[in-house]
């Protein structure tokens, strides 16, 4: 032992006790998905407080110099008999509360483990218990043992992120309750045998507390609930508030209000109801609460039977490429994403393929960085190390009993990187899969400035042929997209007439058939496909011909096929009354897709084009002529794609602010103008944009960026060049990483390469072209009301098999619903 505590007071100086403030990863490695209850536990570095691996600690040992890791170890309890006898624990409590963490909620169940700590000294792994310190010198055992206290009872980094203390029932006093208006219309409610006044549902019955109508609630994603006549209600009316019948008992009652969206507190309820008749000391309850709704709905998340293929038997399938994803609290959306894109090759080489070299050259702090973080996230993926069957212990006795479920992994340290600083992906709400796929590929495009780029599978170019009605001279502009997003005409469904089958159920569940199951809208994949490429009536074109506004037609084609072609289904939209809602539709969408007649022709023979000309600056005689007010919203949007400030300012100029479209066509047809970058002089204006070598710059937005790791030369350039202002500055340094890498700036704040008159114009997008033949290989699918809630799973095609990804559970797919899906993923097929 006097050997060890030598060792000890070797590294007492490394060692540190975590402070308010400090990142503790003690849940999770940071270079992979082992965990303390993986198969050699975790070592938290008691110096960083980085948490590695067994098979990565000797790599950060190394590395790092450090000695001294903190060995978290933690062992699943048996499950004990759930009965009320002998000694035994009582049943486990059913939730009564839609809640997290606290009284009545549900149960995270985090005392199910037995942990063991002890200190591990590295090279020679020499351990050292709670009881060998006991005799240990005073100041080695307060040290260690502080540090090794405040270790454990530190909120870890994955647990900080998470909600732990959630509470779904705490609800606001509406703010019509105190002042609700209430018709004396002689209605009376009676205790029972409540019927919608409209289609004669008896379940999920509501009272508007204005006019006392009785009718039916809100029809679910899967047809059930009712038949939305109390919404309805409310949309002709305006009346707000509405009382669930069968909830109410002297506690209270069920009150929503469709103005304020939500389950809302009356303070005046029992007033309210008595206008009607109702006695609420008499009543008793009958029918099930909305939060005892949402429990049940909570509780049954991650069963099959609420997901697609409900009704067959799937086969579990284990093993390279097939490993699940841990639903962290409405992460389906990302689960989904990142399983699709991880069968590209693309990100697979970039990622997965060099994840030792990536590993080798990761910073001090791998978990902020981003391509390590993605390795390791697509490694966990492919690699097959976590496609492993979970485990039950069932008894005390050990015997344990296998779910129909993986271990599989849990992507927070992933999560919380791409989501940090978003206001929507930072959050635990649920989110667009196809906003978030475009957020990642932002990502990827900001951190691969250098070497290969994986999202150039999904870049191409369309190509806008812009025809003037009056001059019949046409207009060819280019520009850049990752998704085409397809139109779905709800006038063009094939089983919408008056006999069909559409109609018939429709009409059965207004007269309160509740037994029959919805039939959703059946739209051609080639009617969508129509309603993509017919020609756009443009009615408010400005003509550089005409010198006025006229008509122009816009017609959309493929300047370049992508090798991966990703197709969204604009299934999201807006009512009449600006309410969000989905198109319940299905389309035929094909296995193959064959787009070579889209491909863009370019200038036709003899065809003349427009002449570039900005249009006329909007001003009235008795003003002076100033300069005009750019967009900077569409300037910033540009400069975030990798285009020069000026030439961005150019665009927006040139175009009249008519939006980034105009803009970017602007930019793809001007990036081979010798000035292409050269200053903007806008009318009444001495020079260009940004601030002058001797103006000030503010040095609190300049200490900002260089707080961010950029150096004070490279912050002082983004401040000139976006007027000082701190937002505009962070995106133009972003997106000038290059330049700024090479940049050689002089005291007066002007780099070499602007001083030149002329300067080589940067290089466009890399797109790829081909063949536009492609093959369906992975589809996403939600199921919900809006992309703000529901579900999200994936289907993938591996090695000619449909495969099913639902978080966790990864299975054989009988029935692939591709009638359903929202985004669609086709690969070019090689001729």
């Amino acid at each position: 032992m006097g050997d060890v505590s030598e060792v000890l007071k070797s590294v007492l100086s490394t060692i540190r006790v975590p402070k308010p403030g400090d990142r503790v990863h003690k849940d999770e490695c940071a270079l992979s998905f082992s965990s303390p209850e993986s198969e050699g536990g975790l070592y938290v570095c008691m110096n960083s407080f980085l948490g590695f691996g067994s098979q990565y600690v000797d790599r950060h040992h190394a590395r790092s110099g450090q000695r001294a890791y903190l060995h978290i170890t933690r062992t699943r309890k048996a499950k004990k008999e759930e009965d009320n006898s002998g000694s035994g624990h009582p049943p486990k409590k059913k939730p009564t509360r839609l809640a997290i963490g606290i009284e009545g909620g549900f149960d995270v169940e985090q005392e199910n483990y037995e942990e063991d700590v002890k200190v591990v000294i590295f090279p020679d792994r020499q351990e050292v218990t709670s009881e060998d310190l006991a005799s240990m010198p005073d100041v080695v055992k307060e040290r260690v043992s502080l540090s090794m206290t405040g270790i454990m009872v530190a909120d870890s980094v994955s647990h900080t992120l998470q909600v732990q203390q959630w509470d779904g029932e705490v609800r606001q006093e509406s703010r019509h309750a105190v002042e609700l208006k209430q018709l004396d219309n002689g209605i009376k409610i009676p205790p029972s045998g409540w019927r919608c006044e409209v289609c004669g549902l008896q379940e999920n019955i509501w009272m508007n507390l204005t006019d006392g109508k009785v009718l039916c609630g809100r029809r679910y994603f899967d047809g059930t609930g009712g038949n939305n006549h109390a919404l309805l209600h409310f949309q002709e009316t305006g009346h707000p508030l509405a009382v669930k019948l069968g909830t109410i008992t002297p506690d209270g009652a069920d009150v929503y209000s469709y103005d304020e969206d939500d389950m809302v507190l009356d303070s005046k309820l029992p007033e309210h109801l008595s206008h009607f008749g109702i006695n609420m000391m008499t009543m008793e309850k009958t029918e099930r609460t909305m939060t005892e709704l949402e429990i049940a709905v909570n509780q049954r998340v991650g069963e099959w039977e609420v997901i697609q293929e409900s009704g067959t038997t799937l086969r579990p399938l284990f093993g390279p490429g097939l490993t699940g994803m841990k639903n962290l609290g409405n992460s389906c959306y990302l689960n989904s994403v990142m399983q699709v894109l991880f069968t590209v090759p693309d990100f697979q080489s970039k990622y997965v393929c060099n994840i030792d070299k990536i590993i080798d050259e990761a910073p001090s702090d791998p978990t902020q960085d981003f391509k390590t973080q993605v390795a390791k996230l697509g490694y966990g993926l492919l690699s097959g190390e976590y496609s492993k069957l979970a485990q039950d212990l069932s008894d005390e006795n050990g015997a344990s009993e296998p779910k129909d479920y993986q271990i599989g992994i849990a992507p927070q340290m992933f999560k919380a990187l791409v989501g940090r600083g978003h206001p929507e992906f930072s959050t635990n709400r649920q989110q667009d899969a196809q906003e978030f796929l475009l957020h990642f590929i932002n990502m990827v495009e900001r951190n691969c400035r250098s070497g290969p780029n994986p999202s150039e599978a999904f870049r191409f170019l369309l190509e806008d042929r812009i025809v003037c009605q009056q001059s019949q001279k046409a207009k060819y502009t280019q520009r850049v997209d990752y998704i085409i997003q397809l139109p779905v005409p709800m006038d063009q469904a094939i089983n919408t007439g008056e006999e069909d089958e559409l109609q018939e159920v429709e009409r059965r569940r207004e007269n309160g058939d509740s037994s029959v199951s919805p039939v959703r809208a059946q739209i051609p994949f080639a009617t969508c496909m129509a309603a993509l490429t017919e020609p756009e009536l443009l009615t408010d074109f400005w003509s550089s011909a005409a010198q006025a506004k006229t008509t122009a037609t816009k017609t959309t084609r493929f300047a370049s096929f992508p090798d991966h072609l990703v197709i969204q289904i604009k299934k999201f939209t807006f009512g009449l009354d600006w309410v969000p809602k989905k198109l319940d539709v299905s389309i035929d969408v094909p296995d193959t897709l064959d787009l070579s007649a889209l491909r863009a022709a370019g200038q036709q023979p003899g065809e003349e084009l427009l002449p570039e000309v900005a249009p006329p600056p909007l001003m009235t005689p008795d003003v002076e002529v100033k300069a005009p007010v750019l967009d900077d919203s569409t300037v910033c949007q540009l400069c975030d794609m990798g285009f020069p400030m000026e030439a961005c300012r150019k665009a927006v100029y040139y175009t009249g602010n008519t939006g980034i479209d105009a803009a970017m066509n602007w930019v793809m047809g001007h990036l081979d103008d010798p000035d292409f970058s050269a200053p903007l002089i806008l009318p009444g204006c001495s020079s260009g944009g940004g601030t002058t070598p001797t103006e000030s710059i503010c040095e609190e937005h300049l200490a900002t960026i260089v707080s961010m790791g950029f150096s004070r030369d490279q912050a002082t350039k983004a401040l000139r060049a976006t007027s000082n202002t701190l937002e505009r500055a962070v995106d133009w340094i972003f997106s000038h990483l290059d330049d700024l890498e090479s940049m050689d700036v002089s005291e007066g704040g002007r780099s070499a390469a602007e001083s030149e008159s002329v300067r080589d114009p940067p290089p466009g997008p890399c797109v790829r072209d081909g063949p536009g033949k492609y093959e369906l290989f992975a589809f996403i699918s939600h199921m919900g009301t809006s992309t703000m809630c529901g579900h999200y799973v994936c289907h993938i095609k591996k090695d000619q098999q449909w495969v099913i990804f639902n978080d966790q559970k990864v299975c054989a797919s009988e029935k692939p619903p591709k009638d359903l899906g929202y985004l669609y993923f086709y690969r070019r097929v090689a001729e």
